[in-house]
């Protein structure tokens, strides 16, 4: 039984390698008879445009490239910053002179510990200070001819302890130096009320309190005090000088009291003129003039002098 069956399937074998073999050939002879085969690739002008674009490309890319690293060498450019710029975790460095043509928004602005810090414009420098709101609160001018500041309150401190030397505001300008010195060939010229403790001249200097034009009045609630330690101390006005207190007294305490320009009444029993010592008067209306003296007072019969006062 078994070598038949093995016979059956040699001869199975056989038939279909035949069947398979015919096959072929009938397909082959149709693919034969059928359309025009085409090639396949790039052939003349079409592959000389394409290299030509590749090289064209390739030479722009060379180009970039060089002109990218000019760029860079020209500018300094590094992972450190650009030209005289340099970026750090503190902050933006420059160094040199740098222009800025719009505006700039920074936090500080310092300069090296060896260098001054110049700002510099053809017009003019401002610093505009604004709040939350972008409301502008606070402005410094410099200007060509001027320099403004322009602010609630202006504060000058000193660069010890941070002493606050002079502030302004629109109800006061208050000046805490120990000094304050004014060197101008016309002196201090003040529109409205001046109040101080001590006003003092130069050592080498004359101080003088002059009103060309209306009066000068000094005001204290415990007493005006003015004093010459080493030198004359002279008043004087164009018309009246008048000394007046109005619960208290007026004290003159010298060696000498002088009152020169003094008008001399006429006594009828011995000419003034050849009257040598005199005595000093007074009229109810506070003017004083010379009488001759004698052993008893002669200012009654002098008194014609106090009805033309």
């Amino acid at each position: 039984m078994e070598p038949e069956s093995v016979t059956l399937d040699i001869e199975t074998l056989k038939m279909t390698q035949e069947q398979f073999i015919l096959a072929s050939r009938s397909l082959h002879l149709q693919r034969g008879g059928g359309g025009t085969a085409y090639p396949a690739g790039l052939y003349g002008w079409r592959k000389r445009c394409v290299f030509f674009f590749l090289l064209l490309l390739l030479a722009t890319m060379i180009v970039n490239l060089a002109l990218t690293v000019w760029i860079m060498k020209v500018t300094n450019f590094s992972l450190a910053g650009m030209g005289n710029l340099r970026l750090g975790q503190d902050g933006i460095r420059l160094e040199g002179i740098s222009e800025f043509f719009l505006p700039l928004y920074v936090n500080e602005i310092q300069s090296r510990g060896d260098n001054l810090l110049v700002l510099r414009s053809e017009k003019n420098v401002t610093i505009n200070v604004r709040n939350e709101h972008g409301q502008l609160t606070s402005q410094l001018t410099v200007g060509p001819d001027v320099v403004e500041a322009q602010c609630q309150r202006l504060q000058v401190r000193s660069k010890e302890g941070g002493k606050v030397l002079f502030a302004a505001d629109e109800e006061e300008v208050v000046m805490t130096s120990e000094k304050f010195t004014i060197t101008g060939s016309e002196g201090a010229v003040f529109g409205r009320s001046v109040e101080t403790p001590l006003i003092r001249s130069g050592a080498s200097e004359d101080l003088r309190l002059e009103s060309p034009t209306r009066t000068l009045s000094m005001e204290a609630p415990r007493g005006v005090e003015v004093s010459a330690e080493k030198g004359p101390l002279g008043v004087s006005g164009r018309k009246d000088l008048q000394l007046e207190s109005t619960e208290g007294e007026i004290l003159l305490d010298a060696s000498a009291i002088r009152l020169g320009s003094l008008p001399l009444g006429v006594y009828a029993a011995s000419p003034a003129r050849e009257q040598a010592v005199f005595e000093v008067c007074v009229c109810p209306s506070g003017k004083v003039y010379l009488s001759p003296a004698k052993s008893s007072s002669t200012c009654q019969s002098v008194s014609n002098i106090c009805l033309w006062s």
